[in-house]
């Protein structure tokens, strides 16, 4: 898998502090931004696609601002992850919801380096896709 983007980074840390905001407190933008030193502009847009995609809601006036929609079990790295940065896959021809074939690829089926990168595009996948917010936040969550 490539490195994720810095936007991934922030959309995944504005969730992280979503998940650990008490249950029926939604947080203002400005109080996100500034505990996780996010660029405002960059998290309103950011905000604003993980409402369009279900993740969060928004609530205005004076006790408005963002809370997360679903449950933080329910939410995980590789759904916010193939949200901003699109596929998790090292090469095009492993991708499921992008396949594209490798122009210098002879033989897809024989190919050496595709059979060890899409070892490489499982595993990484299966530890995304069952890594919740809910992980995240845990204190005794080892760090790999």
């Amino acid at each position: 898998m490539a490195l994720i983007t810095q936007r991934a980074k922030y959309a995944l840390r504005a969730l992280v502090a979503l998940a650990k905001a008490p249950a029926g407190r939604p947080l203002l933008i400005a109080e996100i931004s500034r505990e996780q030193a996010i660029p405002r502009k960059f998290l309103e847009q950011i905000l604003l696609e993980m409402k369009r995609a279900g993740i969060v809601t928004s609530r205005r006036g004076r006790l408005g601002g963002y809370a997360l929609l679903r449950p933080p079990t329910d939410v995980t790295f590789g759904e916010v992850l193939r949200l901003i940065d699109g596929p998790i896959a090292p090469l095009p021809c492993l991708s499921r919801v992008a396949y594209r074939r490798c122009a210098d690829c002879a033989d897809e089926a024989n190919c050496e380096i595709r059979r060890v990168f899409a070892r490489v595009a499982a595993a990484t996948r299966d530890v995304l896709d069952r890594t919740t917010l809910t992980d995240a936040v845990d204190d005794g969550a080892p760090v790999l």
